[in-house]
């Protein structure tokens, strides 16, 4: 066969390296070689996929909806470019000619080595049962899978998981979230037996049922059914289950069957010794596809170890690779677990156990002659760092044996007040990141050497990158290296999370959370209940996402918005009625008067939003003065609430010679359209009958001015302590393009806009250009996000003055209890 060389590279008379496999540890492989001394080797790296390096670990999120493919590549196209490795994706190699020193491609690229790296991952094990070939049986090893079952939950149905570890819960709960139905058979009776005791997996199991999974344990499969595609699943019991989708996640073997081929030396997988060196002195294999000292890995940590220790060799420097102890620190749908050793018990050995059912939590730590063999976490997993350390080390627990079971902060003393105490005490070889095997010390090396932010040191040493449930652990090491000096990223919610507003907007959304303990418990909170920054963030937002189906908490609101009116400085409230447009009529005024008189308000002032705010209305009157106004067709003006306050009107063309549209009108509609509605902020509208502006529409969240051909509408005003004249957003012919633009805006605003954001500096953060391209390239988009505000709104438009009129939560208008002092009862 002629030899194509992939690039042309006769003048470069470095060593060629050609590494089979673009996955994990190929690439991490050569990025290891390339930190030692990155001009040794010329590159070339096959990838039996069409695409880049990628994160397979972050497939369960894509599936999700959580990320996008984007979101998990590790190494883009610019890092082949950079680093000169000639990259040939989605032509796997077929061939090892070790004689002539060549590999092959199916497409018939051929190369030649002097040196060659197999790092060809694992197969998937698919249970040779009938029906096993039947169109939707699939895997979950890589983005094709993904994409096929992506598809197949577009058109909903049933869908049946074989395999309750790690891959296939992942691969349970993605689909879950995509509106299929979904059953777990698992074969053993505990799910994720290897990492998890029949304890934690039962607790697994139920969390997994409240979610809506069906979950058999002992369930074992005897034959696959359909006629022309799969249609049901059957158990050796007899049990029939209905499928649409069959997912096989049973485990995976060593991909071995090239190197097998080639005449090297196979066992379970590819034998290697201490620096990844097969029988072939010019052949190394490195990941899941090799067998060292009689072990095979399916883990990332050791995957990284094998790389360094590669490395290491290539670059003239052997360490030697000496075998891992492994752990395993997950997230399993949403739920925190964590195993390491040996957990299976037995003579000699002590379990250490504690329960707490409220938190959801479970720790069994296992000792053995004063040392840890094994340690199992569910729901609370934060120590499994320092248990793992322990482990390793075979460090005496004795002196601490007692406290054990409490964590690090308890054994050790001192970690409880100084959170940094317990990562300050941690060794340089104590593991920071599960995913990535990156360790104390490399954090700190990679700080040393100029990461001084969270993104920086992701970008360098892949701490944190991947699951991100470290990045609290990554964030306390640059802290204790830099002290001030650490520059900051993305400005957080606040204090309790790590997480950022468009953080915590969009995953609500991916991971479909439906109430605020399930953002704070999915999103690690490092506090229980959150704070007064966070929960009516945290409200709005889940407001926002789920019309109709989340149920408001009133509890995380400011006192104004559960009062439903405003506080004043003495304790008393002021109550602002609306006027649709600034318009009224003699029985309002009539009703507003009586109410002043009646509960004796001291003042009643005309706002500068065209209505009357009547001050010093006592709490526990409230109810009462709403029942008056409402009498009178009155409703609340909504003048104390993140939500729409006024449309300001001018009387335009019905009475103004200079009007030019029916102003008046257009607002009143505006306003009955948009009532109700609550927003990130406070949100104003004006609507002015003629270019004279009288109504001052360009300083408002959302102008219309009328000219003679239609209608210019303006955003992102403000007349506060900083001025902002709107933006032009286009100008339109109708009033109907008026207010579908209106609901639009309100919409784009609602859903991207941070809580406490209001539509000014929400503009110039993302800049009105941003704004314009959502709301006027694409007509079926603006349609879009007008049609989401009006449905939101159907849920809105009730009347929280009449409920509290009719008696709903009647206790906060409750005047406060009477304490006698016991002398004066005497």
């Amino acid at each position: 066969m002629e030899l194509r060389p992939v690039t042309a590279a006769k003048d470069d008379a470095r060593e060629h390296l050609v590494v089979i496999g673009n996955g994990m540890a190929g690439c991490r492989a050569v990025e290891e070689i390339l930190a030692r001394d990155p001009t040794r080797y010329r590159v070339t790296i096959f990838g039996a996929e069409p695409r880049v390096n990628y994160n397979r670990i972050m497939l369960s999120p894509v599936l999700a909806g959580e990320k996008a493919f984007e979101d998990i590549v590790i190494n883009g196209a610019d890092w082949y470019a950079e680093h000169g490795i000639d990259l040939i994706s989605g032509d796997p190699v077929v061939g090892i000619d070790r004689t002539a020193k060549t590999v092959t491609s199916r497409a018939g690229v051929s190369t030649r080595y002097d040196k060659l790296l197999i790092a060809t991952g694992s197969d998937p094990f698919i249970i040779p049962v009938p029906g096993h070939q039947l169109p939707g049986v699939i895997a979950f090893r890589d983005m094709d899978d993904v994409g096929t079952m992506l598809a197949a939950a577009e058109k909903g149905g049933s869908a049946v998981v074989i395999g309750g570890g790690l891959l296939g819960l992942e691969a349970a709960h993605g689909l879950s979230l995509r509106g299929m139905k979904v059953t777990v058979l698992h074969l053993m009776p505990t799910l994720m037996e290897r990492q998890l005791d029949e304890a934690a997996g039962w607790l697994l199991k139920q969390a997994l049922e409240a979610r809506g999974q069906t979950i058999l344990t002992g369930a074992d499969t005897a034959e696959i059914v359909g006629d022309g595609k799969v249609e049901g699943v059957v158990l050796k019991d007899g049990t029939r289950i209905a499928a649409d989708l069959v997912v096989m996640a049973v485990g995976i073997r060593p991909s071995a069957g090239l190197a097998r081929t080639a005449g090297l030396e196979i066992g379970r997988g590819i034998k290697v010794d201490d620096h990844m060196v097969t029988s072939d002195p010019d052949v190394l294999a490195v990941g899941e596809c090799v067998e060292h000292d009689g072990n095979v890995y399916g883990l990332v940590a050791p995957l990284w170890d094998m790389c360094r220790s590669l490395a290491d060799h290539l670059t003239g420097s052997p360490s030697g690779y000496r075998g891992s102890v492994t752990s395993t620190k997950l997230k399993v749908s949403g739920i925190d677990v964590f195993s390491a050793g040996d957990f299976s018990g037995g003579d000699g050995c002590e379990d250490i156990v504690m329960r707490d059912a409220a938190r959801g939590v479970y720790k069994r730590v296992v000792v053995k002659d004063d040392r840890i063999v094994g340690a199992v976490l569910y729901g609370d997993t934060a120590d499994g760092n320092w248990y793992f350390d322990l482990l390793k080390k075979q460090e005496s627990v004795a002196d601490v044996r007692d406290l054990l079971i409490f964590g690090q902060a308890f054994a050790q003393g001192g970690g409880a007040a100084d959170p940094k105490a317990a990562v300050a005490a941690l060794s340089d070889d104590a593991e920071i990141c599960g995913c990535n095997g990156v360790t104390k010390g490399q954090v700190v090396s990679c700080i040393a050497k100029g990461a001084h932010s969270l993104d920086t040191v992701r970008a360098i040493c892949k701490a944190s990158a991947s699951c991100g449930s470290c990045t609290g652990l990554v964030e306390t090491v640059l802290a204790l290296t830099l002290g001030d000096e650490v520059q900051a990223g993305a400005r957080t919610m606040c204090k309790c999370t790590s997480f950022g507003h468009d953080d915590v907007r969009r995953e609500i959304v991916a991971q479909n959370m439906r109430s605020i303990p399930e953002v704070m418990q999915k999103l690690h909170w490092s506090t229980p209940d959150g704070c007064s920054s966070c929960r009516p963030a945290l409200n709005y937002y889940l407001l926002c996402a789920l019309p109709g189906e989340y149920v408001d908490d009133q509890q995380s609101r400011f006192v104004n918005e559960r009062m439903h009116a405003n506080i004043q400085k003495d304790g008393t409230y002021s109550v602002v009625p609306r006027m649709w447009g600034g318009l009224t009529n003699p029985r309002e005024l009539r009703a507003i008067a009586d109410v002043v008189e009646k509960y004796n308000a001291p003042m009643v002032k005309v706002t500068g939003g065209q209505r009357l705010d009547i001050f010093g209305i006592r709490k526990e009157d409230l109810p009462a003065v709403w029942a008056d106004l409402n009498a009178a067709g009155m409703v609340s003006g909504h003048a104390y609430g993140k939500s729409l306050r006024t449309v300001k009107t001018c009387v335009g063309s019905e009475w103004c010679r200079f009007g030019t549209q029916d102003s008046t009108g257009l607002g009143v509609r505006i306003e009955r359209a948009t009532w109700g509605s609550w927003m990130p902020h406070k949100f104003k509208i004006a609507v002015s009958g003629c270019p004279r502006n009288c109504a001052e529409a360009t300083i408002k969240d959302f102008g219309v001015v009328c000219v003679d051909s239609g209608y210019e509408l303006h955003v992102g005003g403000n007349g506060g302590i900083h001025v902002r004249a709107t933006d032009l957003l286009c100008k339109v012919a109708t009033e109907a393009e008026a207010i579908e633009h209106c609901a639009a805006f309100i919409q784009l605003y609602r859903e991207e806009a941070r809580y406490l954001e209001r539509t000014a500096p929400w503009i110039e953060r993302v800049g009105v250009e941003y704004v314009r391209s959502r709301l006027l390239d694409d007509d079926a988009v603006r349609a879009d996000l007008a049609a989401r505000f009006f449905y939101s709104q159907t849920f809105s438009q009730d009347d929280p003055w009449a409920q509290r009129a009719q008696g709903a939560e009647r206790e906060h208008h409750a005047p406060m209890a009477r304490f006698t002092p016991v002398g004066e009862m005497a």
